[in-house]
């Protein structure tokens, strides 16, 4: 049998019963938009990220563009994120007219680098964006008081990172304001594209759920240029099952990542991921690095081992961002791992006898 990067059927149907049931209720009451699901949800959501609020909205890239927006940035300011992030991080900043600045991760756990950021800022910085990337919480404790020497803003970009935590704090709950993404294969994820906003901040929840709404306090009353980003109440149904389930499957996910641990601990041409001091990781994805990766990822997916690469083409590298000018080689952290990383498959429901079968297949692969 083939083993998948995720396996969302096993997540399905751990929950079908409770799904079914919540659908079948939003049909009959014909709450399509809006509604009791996606109330619930927001409440829920912002207790277990243990803030005071959480705006639903349609997907992960806008919950970073609304953050940001909410926060004050604005066209012509300088927004400060790494290289070593999906491409969402940089649009968010891009499509509110702002202008992404990019520095280089650590070494060590890829995260964004505060010695990076420091050098970095400026009297146009706007904000910081720190990602909390593959499952564990960027050094936000440190970026704060960088930013606020200019000024600036921090907003995370917490989509990686439902439920992991720096020194006992909730990723999403550190900074001024988080955007979070719910795409199926998050460590919470819907059934469909969905998002949330988190902050402790009333008049920044206020702002994005204005602009979310066409920018209309009342029906009909537009006060500011906005957009329509709701969180579906279909998606919400299905995020309120999934989050009941979270704290277990995060757990479940962590068991996962120590049998890995174990299991690569005699192949030296791996190097493991380590997560940083002060986190409990939930380890969105267990990413690795090796040599000769493009080789051995076609071999393993070949095998049927559903591995991949979180990313390849860091974000400077991207056609769409060849404008802000940087050169090859100006993030080498960035660069190098973008040539070496490999996500194993990992998910809650992964099983000893599967993972011990990846392994033996990356052994397999290192040694031709």
């Amino acid at each position: 049998m083939n083993i998948p990067l995720v396996d969302l059927g096993a997540q399905q149907a751990e929950i079908n019963d409770e799904v079914r049931a919540g659908l079948d209720e939003v049909f009959a009451t014909t709450s399509f938009i809006g509604g009791k699901a996606v109330a619930e949800f927001e409440l829920a959501y912002a207790e277990a990220t243990d803030v005071a609020h959480c705006v639903g909205v349609a997907n992960g890239t806008d919950a970073l563009e609304l953050a940001l927006r909410a926060a004050g940035v604005g066209p012509g300011g300088e927004v400060v994120l790494p290289a070593n992030t999906f491409v969402a991080t940089a649009e968010a900043v891009s499509r509110i007219g702002a202008v992404p600045v990019l520095v280089d991760v650590d070494d060590v756990h890829l995260l964004i680098d505060p010695d990076a950021v420091a050098r970095a800022v400026g009297p146009r910085t706007q904000a910081v964006v720190p990602v909390h990337l593959f499952g564990q919480v960027a050094p936000v404790e440190r970026i704060i008081p960088i930013a606020e020497s200019v000024g600036a803003v921090v907003v995370e970009d917490a989509a990686q990172s439902q439920g992991a935590t720096r020194y006992g704090r909730f990723a999403g709950s550190l900074g001024l304001v988080a955007g979070t993404s719910f795409y199926p294969g998050k460590n919470l994820g819907a059934a469909g594209d969905a998002g949330g906003v988190t902050t402790d901040d009333a008049g920044v929840a206020q702002r994005v759920r204005l602009v979310a709404s066409h920018g209309s306090s009342r029906k009909y009353i537009h006060d500011v240029i906005g957009i329509n980003s709701r969180l579906d109440t279909i998606q919400a149904v299905v995020l309120n099952a999934k989050l009941r389930r979270l704290p277990r499957w995060n757990e479940q996910r962590r068991q996962a990542a120590a049998r890995y641990d174990a299991l690569l601990a005699d192949l030296p041409s791996v190097r493991r991921p380590r997560s940083l001091e002060g986190n409990v990781d939930v380890w969105h994805l267990y990413v690795v690095r090796v040599p000769e990766r493009d080789r051995i990822l076609a071999e393993l997916n070949e095998g049927g081992i559903g591995a991949g690469v979180h990313y390849p083409v860091p974000v400077h590298r991207a056609p769409a961002y060849s404008s802000l000018g940087y050169p090859a080689g100006a993030f080498p952290v960035t660069e190098a791992a973008a040539e070496e990383i490999l996500s194993l498959p990992l998910f809650p429901h992964i099983t000893e006898e599967q993972q011990a079968r990846v392994v033996a297949a990356l052994a397999a692969s290192l040694k031709r």
